[in-house]
């Protein structure tokens, strides 16, 4: 069974030390929802290889 989004959130809240700041809670869900997004990004073939993104930036 897949968790839900709500679900994941809660469970890496709940990892988070007692002593967590609201923010840390906050940042953490931050981070949540861009890997998130990302995932979404892959899934949806929306993405570009690494010499793609070297050419794109000229590095």
């Amino acid at each position: 069974m897949t968790a839900t989004l709500r679900e994941r959130a809660i469970e890496l809240i709940q990892q988070l030390s007692p002593e967590a700041s609201v923010e840390e809670m906050m940042e953490t869900l931050y981070f949540l929802s861009k890997v998130e997004g990302g995932l979404r990004q892959v899934d949806a073939d929306r993405v570009v290889s690494h010499e793609e993104a070297r050419r794109r930036f000229g590095r």
